[in-house]
């Protein structure tokens, strides 16, 4: 029995499609974009966008659809994905090496497994600060802050229409428009 060759990112450069990454030394194909997932991703970069403004609270970088390397096994394409000013101070460019401070991944059918797992275990391994994770079809919203070396549950929104959620504690966010709450 042949051992199987982790693919690595120099892999992941030649591979002609666009909508990949690498998880785990495999070549993933990201699934179809779906409108639930899409309207969750523009609504959630909205509800953000103060973040992401010179005058904005906090100074953030809010990229969508961006890939980061990791490791050498390891360049997923994050459905969005932030980065405090203060430790990138000029314009994100190319494939991000610096590790983001915030990561929201909007989970897809098929996928539930990389986002709630594999994903979770790589950015709680290099120290990602806070991880959410949305479930567009159910409106729901966990989100997950680094204490010590794991992950720790710091707020779930089901019902909730209004929350300040770390780390964007500076500005209210309306789930009810984020989530889709209380509309058919």
């Amino acid at each position: 029995m042949e051992a199987r060759k982790l693919k690595t990112y120099d892999d992941l450069a030649t591979v002609p499609e666009e909508r990949v990454e690498l998880i785990d030394g495999e070549i993933v194909q990201r699934p179809m974009a779906r409108s639930e997932h899409g309207l969750v991703q523009s609504r959630t970069c909205v509800e953000l966008g103060p973040c992401d403004r010179r005058s904005g609270p906090g100074g953030w970088w809010i990229i969508t659809e961006v890939s980061v390397r990791y490791e050498l096994h390891q360049c997923p394409c994050h459905d969005i994905a932030g980065w405090r000013k203060e430790r990138m101070p000029e314009r994100p460019q190319g494939i991000m090496t610096l590790l983001p401070d915030w990561v929201c991944e909007i989970v897809s059918p098929g996928h539930e497994r990389k986002d709630t797992l594999q994903l979770f275990l790589l950015l709680q391994r290099h120290r990602v600060p806070f991880y959410w994770i949305i479930w567009p079809e159910d409106r729901v919203l966990v989100a997950y802050r680094l204490v010590g070396n794991s992950y720790q549950v710091i707020e779930t929104i089901t019902k909730q229409t209004h929350a300040r959620i770390p780390p964007f504690e500076d500005i209210e966010l309306d789930l009810a428009f984020l989530l889709g709450l209380g509309m058919a």
